[in-house]
């Protein structure tokens, strides 16, 4: 069992040059021992795939992966030649995470017709896996057509793992048939156990923990409702918070001393996570970031 972070974790609005924050905090991050740094990628804000190569080289040996990239509106090719380029750059430390992100929040920012989502996903895997066998694609779906009129590998970018951010039943079968893992935020430990596992035998997952040590759980809280309450209104977050029996994403936060965070996410494990990736560590600030980060590096050791 491993422990990673997410970021941004919500300490870097402030910084004056973003891409060299989020390598500083991954160096922090190797530092405290955790094994693993993963990028959020938004619509309009950082290229995750290229931080991601830009940390990873610069802090060599700490796993650094995407949590996640929505497949909607990238094509397969170019998802596949930018982490081809990041494992080189990494030296085989990358692992690439997508997802099929939301459409209702996600139509809106790129006028482009969303494609019905497990079809895309079966589709679009089937492509990144050809190119990541060092196959000549030549696919034509119905969501996705690829052909490669030349070399379609990058020297050194090779054996990249694909996780997809996959919670529900139709989307985590073709993970398991697909792909190497899952990456689901906001599945708790009972929704973890009673409907991710079993789908996934055998595959990675990782578990991705709002999670905070402070010791002020009740400020730390408010903030976390207020900047959480989105997810509720996204069908896919609104029936995985269903599964777990909570009404608001925060209920999900760990929010609390060592002990309990501690607590909180060994339930994760039992559960049959095999990562935990702790997210919002710095929502409210870079001192509890770091504190937290220092507590949750006994896992995984």
């Amino acid at each position: 069992m491993t422990i990673g972070v997410t970021l941004p974790s919500g300490d870097t609005e402030s910084s004056p040059n973003l891409v060299d924050e989020l390598i500083a905090q991954t160096r922090q991050a190797a530092d405290a021992g955790l094994k693993s740094v993963w990028f959020s990628q938004l619509p309009l804000s950082q290229d995750a795939i290229a931080v991601a190569a830009l940390a990873g080289r610069e802090v060599p040996g700490i796993e650094v992966g995407t949590s996640v990239v929505p497949t909607y509106p990238r094509h397969p090719l170019l998802v596949a030649s930018a982490a081809q380029t990041a494992q080189a750059a990494t030296h085989g430390n990358f692992t690439l995470g997508i997802g099929l992100g939301s459409k209702g929040f996600l139509g809106p920012v790129y006028g482009v017709e969303y494609p019905p989502p497990i079809r895309h996903l079966r589709e679009y895997l089937t492509v990144l896996k050809r190119v990541f066998a060092g196959e000549a694609v030549d696919f034509e779906g119905e969501t996705v057509t690829a052909k490669s009129l030349g070399p379609s590998t990058v020297a050194g970018g090779n054996d990249i793992p694909v996780i997809v951010a996959a919670m529900g039943p139709q989307a985590l079968k073709v993970t398991a048939e697909l792909a190497d893992g899952t990456l689901p935020f906001l599945a708790g430990p009972r929704a973890l156990s009673e409907l991710i596992v079993p789908a996934l035998a055998g595959k990675r997952i990782l578990a991705a923990v709002p999670a905070i040590v402070t010791d002020d759980p009740d400020a730390v809280r408010a903030k976390a409702v207020e900047q959480m309450s989105f997810y509720g209104q996204i069908p896919s977050y609104r029936r995985i918070l269903d599964a777990e029996g909570v009404g608001h994403a925060a209920d999900l936060a760990i929010i609390g001393d060592e002990k309990t965070v501690l607590a909180g996410l060994q339930r994760y494990y039992d559960a049959g996570a095999t990562d935990v990736l702790v997210s919002q560590t710095g929502i409210r600030s870079a001192e509890e970031r770091r504190r937290t980060w220092e507590v949750i590096s006994s896992f995984g050791s």
